[in-house]
């Protein structure tokens, strides 16, 4: 089994134990993101940000999978504010190999 979905077994453990976690979602989102389904780390991403508005990660990587989904405009909404937040965000997603 490769990384991301042995990731995504801890992720979806961890929040059987403890739903709801912002800090797994924001994880799980990642690894979604690792394995392609946009659409679920747009989901983890919103559950995210219902939580902290201004979490510059969820918005971020949920901008990341609009922009795979082919939402141009929201993805630029997303990663703008996330950049407003914290301007070293894209070189840190970049470090995950997501450009």
């Amino acid at each position: 089994m490769d990384r991301a979905k042995e990731a995504l077994l801890d992720c979806n453990e961890s929040l059987r134990l403890r739903p709801s976690f912002a800090d797994t979602l924001g994880h799980r989102g990642l690894t979604y993101l690792k394995l392609a389904q946009f659409g679920k780390a747009i989901a983890d991403y919103d559950a995210v940000l219902r939580q902290d508005r201004k979490n510059a990660d969820a918005l971020y990587g949920r901008g990341f999978a609009k922009l795979k989904n082919g939402d141009k405009a929201g993805s630029a909404a997303d990663m703008t504010a996330a950049k407003a937040i914290r301007t070293s965000i894209g070189e840190e997603y970049e470090k995950y190999g997501l450009k």
